[in-house]
């Protein structure tokens, strides 16, 4: 590792990582420490964070190529050494969450993925990047069942932040870029189809 060459991007687009795809990794051990050490480095790096889940899918069936993927993130960490969350106070306690989501995100059994961030002020809180439990028909389905999740976060926030006596809590926001799950969530009328 130490004379690998730093890159700069996470992971390859091209790469569609399956289930026991390509020949079998020799130590699976090995496989499963690192990916372990990756998950808990995403305490403090969420720039890696949704590749790490990503690789973590595979902890009982991983390849080469997913040993590949895993070595491209120790070199983009290696590119990118003094990454991490550096807190500022701005004195504004605005909080804005920002999700998305990713219909069909996994191609083995067709579940999305979700990810949302949380920002108070200008300083990034909370996170999260995972696989929805169920498969969504659409992706307005599945970026509505994110901003539920996120709508879960935001309220969990604001009870935490009440409970430490920060009285001046300001706006919180919802950001989320498929203007039809906005439409639906913001439309007090709206029922399911039958």
């Amino acid at each position: 590792m130490i004379d690998c060459k730093p890159i700069d991007t996470l992971m390859d687009p091209n790469v569609n990582l399956l289930p026991d795809e390509g020949k079998a990794f020799p130590d699976p051990g090995r496989y499963r420490r690192l990916v372990e050490k990756l998950n808990y480095l995403t305490m403090t790096r969420p720039d890696v964070s949704y590749v790490v889940v990503v690789v973590i899918q595979f902890l009982n069936s991983h390849c080469d190529s997913h040993w590949n993927v895993v070595f491209r993130i120790l070199r983009y960490i290696k590119g990118a050494p003094g990454k991490g969350l550096v807190y500022t106070d701005i004195g504004n306690l605005d909080i804005v969450a920002y999700t998305i989501a990713y219909w069909v995100g996994s191609s083995s059994d067709r579940r999305s993925t979700f990810g949302y961030c949380v920002l108070i002020g200008c300083n990034l809180i909370s996170w999260k990047n995972k696989k929805q439990k169920v498969v969504a028909k659409s992706s307005v389905e599945a970026e509505n069942r994110a901003m539920a999740l996120t709508t879960q976060e935001l309220i969990w926030l604001r009870y935490l932040l009440q409970e430490f006596h920060f009285c001046n809590i300001g706006i919180m926001s919802l950001i989320c870029d498929n203007q039809a799950a906005l439409h639906i969530a913001s439309n007090p009328v709206f029922h399911e189809a039958k």
